[in-house]
């Protein structure tokens, strides 16, 4: 394992999960006291990762036809395009 890869990805996600929409629908789920606190986390954390998995694999299989340079372009395009987006949203 490479410790400097694990460090980036896990940053990079923590820091991106951080206030979405999965953690405030996690939180109202634990605001109701007759839920499990431990079937919350449970559930949450078995979502997030079969929804990783999923993502590990269609990159894994991107890859076998695009290259990793097309892929990062698109996805860097991708991210600028929904930012404007929001922006735009924001400011309109």
């Amino acid at each position: 394992m490479n410790p400097k890869i694990f460090f980036t990805v896990f940053v990079t996600v923590f820091l991106a999960e951080l206030g979405d929409k999965t953690q405030l629908a996690t939180m109202l789920f634990a605001t109701d006291k007759g839920n499990s606190k431990l079937t919350i986390f449970l559930a949450a954390s078995l979502a997030l990762v079969a929804a990783t998995a999923i993502g590990v694999m269609a990159g894994h299989l991107l890859s076998q036809f695009i290259s990793e340079k097309i892929l990062q372009i698109a996805a860097g395009i991708g991210f600028l395009l929904i930012g404007g987006f929001l922006l735009l949203k924001a400011l309109g």
